[in-house]
């Protein structure tokens, strides 16, 4: 039988940003998809390539460059204010977007405008108004605009989901989250863009998906309140928030109240056991959910390696480098199965078919609601909100509460005492 001597198609992908999550997840994604490709029926083989990179100053490019295995390491770097602008232009068919949460609606409205897929670590923006204008441009322009979640593809998560969808667990009632990370976290890898920023919008936003993703569609957002501690990682009367607290109140269809507690926090002691401390616990009418990462897991300590270099409880679930039974080295877990996951849905938009059947195959994938920005207005609400109630605690106005879709507005600031409320967006959420 004769074969042809064809190339597959290839994806060339763009990475803004090349810090912490772009090491644990993006870099094992790319260096796999370079060895073996993606493939199945649908598609066949389709090769992802990493072709640039766009970086403020090009040193952690120029070090991964050194440590990376052929062909990776023919990369593009850009640098640079025009960095990200300059590397949409060189040719990339998609772009992921993993710098700090402040800094992603730029380099996603460039992309999009570019006609290219783009990839958006959580949160996807933090306005309303930028989200609309990001679904705006995939709309206009036929292309993916996705958003991160990867603790939807924890394998707990998943089993809860399971049990709400196949009716097991009944009517959601409240629920309580809890992350918290430890000093070195934000006084080393996230030192630079702290400033002003607050671990409810970076860590709170994975629950705030889980929650809505979860037990919705059928309710509607209500309302947002939040406080918070300050004066460890910046001033006591400063903007830098060392932990938050947040309450979000959903309304099922019947009217009934559903109210989650989600407590954030990056000023753990170091030395703290659970490193990254994760927990949930959701009530329901006939039931309760209780799912505790460090308790889950296994617990480990090496003399003068841990917890430094090797964390007491680590979590291979999330990630994890492996020497498997057959001898292979590899590097897997779900927050990189959600990366493969992403590009997956591009070759299928891109290859799975005649060009004439495009624009169908381009609908089912932007309707999946576990990460089209389309289907994150709640998240993104809630993050707005959260922001400009922390905003108004700092400048003297503690105790706000952020309504939603109320008869002034989509997102509504009421502040204790005065007479008029802020409207944050007008539209509806």
């Amino acid at each position: 039988m004769q074969t042809t001597s064809t190339q597959p198609p290839i994806l060339r992908a763009g990475m803004v940003g090349l810090g912490m999550i772009f090491d644990e997840t993006y870099r094992p994604f790319f260096e796999q998809a370079a060895k073996d490709g993606l493939f199945s029926r649908r598609t066949g083989l389709v090769d992802v390539s990493l072709a640039a990179v766009a970086t403020r100053t090009g040193s952690r490019a120029e070090k991964y460059r050194r440590a990376a295995p052929e062909p990776i390491n023919r990369f593009g770097s850009f640098t640079g204010p025009t960095a990200a602008e300059e590397m949409i232009a060189s040719g990339v068919d998609v772009v992921c977007v993993a710098t700090p949460d402040d800094r992603h609606f730029g380099p996603a409205r460039a992309a999009l405008a570019a006609g290219k897929h783009v990839l958006i670590e959580k949160p996807s923006v933090l306005s309303l108004t930028e989200l609309d204008e990001l679904s705006r441009l995939a709309r206009e322009n036929g292309v993916l605009a996705k958003v991160v979640y990867h603790k939807l593809a924890d394998p707990d998560h998943k089993k809860l989901r399971t049990h709400v969808a196949d009716g097991v667990l009944k009517h959601v009632n409240n629920g309580y989250c809890s992350l918290l990370e430890p000093k070195s976290i934000s006084t080393g890898q996230f030192a630079e863009w702290l400033t002003g920023r607050n671990p409810a919008t970076y860590v709170a936003v994975h629950y705030l998906k889980l929650i809505d993703f979860s037990f919705g569609p059928h309710w509607r957002l209500s309302r947002i309140t939040a406080t918070g501690q300050r004066g460890l990682v910046g001033s006591a009367g400063g903007r830098t928030w060392d932990s938050v607290q947040l309450q979000v109140v959903y309304t099922h269809p019947d009217e009934r109240e559903a109210a989650f507690d989600i407590h954030t926090s990056w000023v753990t002691p170091d030395n703290f056991p659970g490193y990254v401390e994760q927990e949930v616990q959701f009530r329901f009418d006939n039931g309760v959910w209780n799912a505790h990462q460090r308790k889950r897991g296994v617990e480990l300590t090496v003399e003068n390696r841990s917890p430094g270099e090797l964390k007491y409880t680590p979590n291979y679930h999330y990630n994890g480098t492996f020497l498997e039974p057959w001898g292979e080295r590899s590097q897997r877990g779900y927050g990189i199965e959600v990366i493969r996951r992403f590009f997956e849905e591009v070759a299928f938009v891109e290859h799975g078919g005649p060009a004439s059947e495009r624009t169908g195959r381009l609908h089912q994938m932007s309707g999946l609601a576990y990460n089209d920005v389309s289907a994150d207005r709640n998240c993104v609400a809630i993050v707005q909100a959260c922001e400009a109630i922390l905003a108004a605690h700092a400048d003297g106005h503690p105790g706000c509460v952020v309504r939603v879709n109320d008869p002034f507005g989509g997102l509504v600031l009421c502040k204790p005492g005065a007479a008029e409320p802020t409207i944050l967006y007008q539209g509806r959420v």
